[in-house]
């Protein structure tokens, strides 16, 4: 995995070296917006659409679902439970709660899972990000901003999951795949070549949107135990659970992979737009990123022996 994370560190790199430099006078944050939405609204689609209209699904489906859903409740709740102990101010609370629960399951946890385990584990990726966490994070994740931070008038939960072009071609993928129609090989080509294009540019984006200016001393006595919770403890609690519904050893280890990915970077939308804070969710996503470049390999040897 050594050689896996450090092809990914050169790329997580060059996102971290454009905005250090700003090339041409460009700015980081405007290029990574682009790309994000680049990839967001095309690239992953079609990646998804790929991906799911030929996987295996069924059971294994839904116990991805489950240990997904399972690993972001149980995020929330032992953040909620924390910082409420700890009489953080609720919008610092909100923000943590955030970050503690919800993992970067796709544009860290997809190259993660494929350049390691395969290109069959890409489907793993995208169903425990699809299938659960971007549902609850658009649900569940909404109703936690609102409650600790400043109501806006907006668009609701609903109309949120129906504004998500991956989520639509995940059902057109499982509506196609259920029904057993054949992918025609000139779309598969079409949609291979664009989903080629994914794993680079998420990387590179992420890279970008690593927040150093937000790394503060306080910052990090609050973080940590958010690193806690989603670099350890979830992955435990998920590959336990993945073990005792009795899934193929490989299954198990790319759903404890995916379990211990670091905090999901779409979640400083939400801390924006209830006005959480947005900076220290940025320091929660550096931190935790740096530090799963030291124990995904901690977790690949142990679910892997285990």
């Amino acid at each position: 995995m050594f050689a896996v994370l450090s092809q990914m560190a050169v790329l997580l790199l060059c996102g971290i070296g454009w905005r250090i430099l700003r090339p041409f006078g460009s700015d980081a944050d405007t290029i990574r917006q682009a790309i994000t939405t680049l990839v967001f609204v095309l690239l992953l689609p079609a990646l998804v659409l790929q991906v799911l209209w030929q996987a295996p699904l069924g059971r294994d489906s839904l116990w991805i679902a489950i240990i997904a859903a399972s690993g972001v409740l149980l995020g929330v709740i032992l953040a909620k439970l924390l910082f409420t102990l700890w009489r953080v101010p609720k919008a610092i609370a909100g923000t943590l709660i955030l970050a503690a629960g919800w993992p970067n399951a796709t544009y860290l946890g997809l190259p993660v899972l494929e350049q390691t385990l395969g290109s069959w584990a890409r489907s793993v990726a995208i169903q425990y990000d699809l299938f659960a966490c971007t549902p609850l994070l658009l649900t569940l994740g909404i109703l936690i901003a609102r409650a600790h931070g400043e109501e806006e008038r907006g668009e609701g939960a609903i109309m949120a999951l129906l504004r998500v072009p991956p989520l639509w071609a995940a059902l057109l993928g499982v509506a196609l795949n259920l029904a057993g129609v054949e992918p025609i090989p000139w779309v598969d080509g079409v949609l291979d070549q664009l989903a080629t294009a994914v794993i680079p540019l998420m990387l590179i984006a992420v890279g970008m949107g690593l927040r150093w200016d937000t790394l503060r001393l306080p910052q990090l006595t609050l973080i940590l135990p958010v690193a806690l919770i989603q670099l350890l403890i979830t992955p435990l609690m998920a590959m336990q659970l993945a073990a005792t519904a009795g899934l193929d050893p490989e299954l198990q280890l790319a759903i404890t992979l995916e379990a211990a990915m670091p905090v999901m970077v779409l979640g400083v939308v939400l801390c924006d737009r209830y006005r959480l804070d947005a900076g220290l969710y940025a320091a929660a996503v550096t931190v935790t990123t740096l530090l799963a470049l030291l124990t995904l390999p901690l977790w690949l040897s142990l679910a892997a022996t285990a």
